[in-house]
């Protein structure tokens, strides 16, 4: 979908377990945030959000959990209005990292860190201990009695995202879950954002200016432009379109590029998202003559 044809998304509103309905908010000082913004997340999928910084992707997410609210328009979690008489159970199921992990990290161990959410939610010491280990178990973080301060930024991204999922939400939120991370830990925190959704059903909305990132997770991009989704669609479709993410401001993935520059494109039935997938295609001497 492009351009005014993004708004059906309210048409398939009934199947979605998110739907932001025509939301449109503005901060205190009068700066625009989004507006008139329609978006909607399905069950155990990926959907990027894709646009510069200050395109709106943050107050969108922030909109999802609750911790904004609309000015105009609404937001709706598994049918619930997201409004502060809900705001309790929807923060149950929707699980959000921010983009500063130690924003999210305050106790004294890792351990203690993730426990504290489910004590929050009512779970006895015992119960949260074990909703807790199961957590850092998940995104494979074995350092529980470090003190959070003293762990490496992929680590602390680790322990965040773990205290969500100590909650049992249905949903996780992540605004730029890889930002400032080095390759090794940006691809664990990747293959980890593919296993929530694989092997645990939990569906997951990113915020990301990385178009390679988005090419190798998302199963939907949405890009945002000026606080509005201006196209959505497959990543194959998305990511090879140059005149949109360039109006923009983004740059076609590194693999989109070559694949072009390469003559590729009409020559094999599928664009590749990864260079997992563009390899075999360049030593194939069909696809090169």
């Amino acid at each position: 979908m492009v351009s005014d044809a993004v708004c059906q998304v309210c048409d398939r509103a009934e199947t979605a377990i998110v739907h932001v309905d025509c939301v449109t908010h503005k901060y205190p000082d009068g700066t625009k945030g989004i507006h008139n913004m329609c978006f909607s997340v399905y069950p155990k999928e990926i959907v990027a959000l894709c646009g510069p910084n200050g395109a709106g992707k943050s107050t969108l997410i922030e909109h999802i959990n609750g911790l904004m609210m609309p000015d105009v328009g609404r937001v709706r979690v598994f049918g619930a209005d997201v409004d502060k008489k809900n705001i309790a159970s929807i923060r149950k199921l929707v699980g959000l990292v921010f983009q500063n992990a130690d924003s999210q990290l305050f106790s004294p161990t890792v351990l203690e860190d993730v426990m504290f959410g489910p004590q929050n939610l009512g779970l006895t010491e015992d119960e949260a201990r074990t909703r807790a280990q199961w957590a850092l178990d998940v995104v494979g973080m074995k350092e529980t009695n470090k003190i959070p301060h003293y762990l490496s930024g992929g680590q602390k991204r680790l322990v965040a995202i773990a205290g969500v999922l100590a909650m049992s939400p249905k949903i996780l939120v992540a605004d730029e879950p890889t930002g400032d991370l080095d390759p090794s830990n940006s691809r664990r925190i990747e293959e980890l954002l593919k296993s929530l959704r694989d092997e645990h059903g939990i569906s997951i909305v990113v915020a990301l200016h990385d178009m390679d990132m988005a090419g190798r997770i998302a199963d939907r991009i949405c890009i945002v432009r000026d606080g509005g989704i201006i196209a959505e669609g497959k990543p194959e479709d998305i990511l090879y379109n140059e005149k949109l993410l360039t109006s923009a401001g983004l740059e076609m993935p590194t693999v989109a590029k070559i694949f072009i520059g390469l003559g590729l494109e009409g020559k094999v039935p599928k664009r590749p998202l990864s260079l997992e997938g563009l390899m075999p295609l360049i030593q194939n001497p069909k696809t090169r003559n």
